[in-house]
């Protein structure tokens, strides 16, 4: 069983071909880093498997179910959660408010135009224990408009951890960070437990290659190289497309 399967997706925007018969499959509890240099095509990749765009051909599985038809809407249901390369939180709320309306978003309370959020007990519970497990307890009735930049990556991630997700999808989660802020993700990701398949996008392949245990390398919309860490670094095809060699 794959927690995450691809099979020749492809995606094209008129004449522009930005992902060609891509196909991977990732194993439950697997780490896995998706890398390559801009306009590779990951987070075209990213947004087909979360069902954000409509592939042009091929199919996506979740725990062998095929979920290509899926509505995006349904998906974060079964077990999948992601996060932005540009982060989508809500400036002039708290950090409990942001991780407290994800929750709100999976319960059928969402369809309610009248609910009070500061009413539902439960779920401000669960948000505050959530950014505690990210380091950011102390935090949660600061509006997020007056934290760190490293302080809101943490906090989108405490977004999708708190949805329970089985898949979780991280779009260069290291984007625009100190290197004191990028330790502080590296090991917040690190730490989270197996039972969640972590697939990571990053445009700098030094930053998280510790966290991989697989590697795929995508150039123009196409798989170029795929395999171990050892395996992609030492590929030719991985130091021509990086070093230009």
């Amino acid at each position: 069983m794959s927690a995450l399967a691809v099979r020749g997706l492809s995606k094209s925007f008129g004449g522009l071909q930005v992902t060609s018969s891509v196909s991977l499959a990732v194993e439950p509890g697997e780490r896995r880093l998706i890398i390559g240099p801009n306009g590779a095509g990951k987070t075209t990749l990213f947004n087909l498997i979360t069902g954000e765009l409509r592939p042009d051909r091929g199919t996506v599985s979740l725990f062998d179910v095929d979920i290509t038809r899926v509505a995006g809407r349904r998906r974060a249901h079964l077990g999948m959660a992601r996060t932005y390369q540009i982060i989508t939180l809500f400036p002039r709320d708290t950090l409990l408010r942001n991780v407290t309306l994800s929750l709100l978003g999976l319960t059928p309370l969402r369809w309610n135009p009248l609910v009070r959020l500061d009413g539902q007990t439960a779920l401000i519970a669960r948000a505050r224990e959530v950014l505690a497990r990210v380091g950011l307890g102390h935090l949660a009735e600061r509006p997020l408009a007056q934290t760190s930049y490293g302080e809101r990556r943490r906090a989108e991630i405490a977004m999708a951890l708190a949805q329970n997700p089985r898949v979780l999808l991280l779009d260069e989660p290291f984007a625009g960070l100190s290197l004191e802020e990028r330790r502080d993700v590296l090991a917040l990701v690190t730490g989270i437990p197996r039972e969640v398949t972590i697939v990571m996008i990053e445009h700098d392949m030094d930053v998280a290659l510790d966290f991989a245990e697989r590697i795929t390398v995508l150039h123009f919309g196409v798989v170029v190289v795929e395999g171990t860490r050892a395996e992609v670094v030492a590929h030719p095809r991985t130091r021509e497309i990086y070093l230009g060699e």
